[in-house]
C-alpha cells in the first residue's frame, strides 16, 4: 500500500500516525456512501480494488470498504487489527457480519480501541473498548454494554450495534456484503445515501436532498436538477460523476 498516498487522500502530512488523527481525519473526508450499488458498479473487497476506489478515485463506500480499507492502513503504521462482525439495532436485530468494526490495539500495546470509519453517524474519535462506564465524544456519548459473550455499543442510551468478539477475515464479509448490494431486503438499494463528518455536525445528500446538521441546527435543500445533485457531490464530497445514482431498488 502507498501509505504516503492515502495519508494525502485523507488530509494529513506524511508520518502522521495518530490513531484519533487518523480517525478524524478520515471521518472528515472519506464520506459514508452506497452510490456503486444505485451506479451498477461491481463492489469488490479486494485490497487493490479498494486502495483504487478510495484514494485513486476519492470516493467512499460503505462498511466493509471503508473499515477494510482502513484496517489495512493501521496495519501497516504497526498497529495491531482486529476486524469483527457486529449486528446493527433497528426494528429488529441484523444478521451476523451485518456491519464490519474493528478492534485496534496501538504499537505501544494499548488498546483494544474501537475504531469505525464506516457507520455514518457515529464516534468522532476511537472508543476505549475495555470501559463499561459511558464514554463522552463529539458525536454523542457511547457506552458499551456486555450482551452475553458480545457487546453492545449505545450512543445517547440507544443500542447502535452488537459487537461479536470473535476476530474475522475481511473475506468472511463478502457473501454479506454481496448480499446488501443485491438484496431487494437491504435498506442500502432504496435510495443514494452519501455523508461525512462536517465540523461538530454532518452533511449528507439523501437522494435529491443535502441534509447540514451541526451546532442543534438541521437544514434541508431539495436539489431540483440533475445538474444540481452533481454539484452536491462534487463541492461536498469531492465525487465526481457523469450521471445521478438512480435508486436500484426503491422501496
Amino acid at each position: 500500500m502507498d501509505v504516503d498516498a492515502y495519508l494525502t487522500r485523507i488530509g494529513l502530512s506524511p508520518g502522521v500516525t495518530g490513531l484519533r488523527e487518523l480517525h478524524r481525519a478520515h471521518l472528515s473526508t472519506v464520506p459514508f456512501e452506497n452510490l456503486s450499488i444505485h451506479l451498477g458498479e461491481p463492489i469488490s473487497l479486494e485490497p487493490d480494488a479498494l486502495f483504487d476506489k478510495v484514494v485513486r478515485r476519492r470516493r467512499g463506500g460503505f462498511c466493509y470498504e471503508l473499515n477494510g480499507l482502513f484496517a489495512l492502513l493501521l496495519e501497516e503504521l504497526g498497529y495491531g487489527v482486529e476486524r469483527v462482525g457486529a449486528r446493527v439495532h433497528g426494528e429488529r436485530l441484523g444478521p451476523p457480519f451485518d456491519h464490519l468494526a474493528l478492534l485496534v490495539t496501538t504499537p505501544g500495546g494499548d488498546g483494544p480501541w474501537l475504531a469505525d470509519v464506516g457507520f455514518g453517524r457515529h464516534s468522532t474519535d476511537p472508543l476505549d473498548f475495555r470501559l463499561s462506564s459511558p464514554q463522552s465524544d463529539p458525536g454523542g456519548v457511547f457506552t458499551m454494554v456486555p450482551a452475553g459473550d458480545d457487546v453492545d455499543v449505545t450512543l445517547d442510551g440507544k443500542p447502535q450495534y452488537r459487537i461479536e468478539r470473535r476476530p474475522r477475515a475481511l473475506t468472511d464479509f463478502a457473501p454479506t456484503c454481496w448480499w446488501h448490494a443485491t438484496s431487494p431486503e437491504s435498506h442500502f438499494g432504496r435510495s443514494p445515501v452519501c455523508s461525512r463528518r462536517e465540523g461538530d455536525g454532518r452533511v449528507s445528500l439523501s437522494g435529491r436532498t443535502l441534509i447540514r446538521t451541526g451546532g442543534g441546527e438541521r437544514t434541508e435543500t431539495v436539489l431540483d436538477t440533475d445538474e444540481q445533485v452533481l454539484a452536491a457531490y462534487r463541492e461536498n464530497f469531492g465525487i465526481v460523476l457523469s450521471r445521478v445514482p438512480v435508486a436500484a431498488r426503491p422501496h
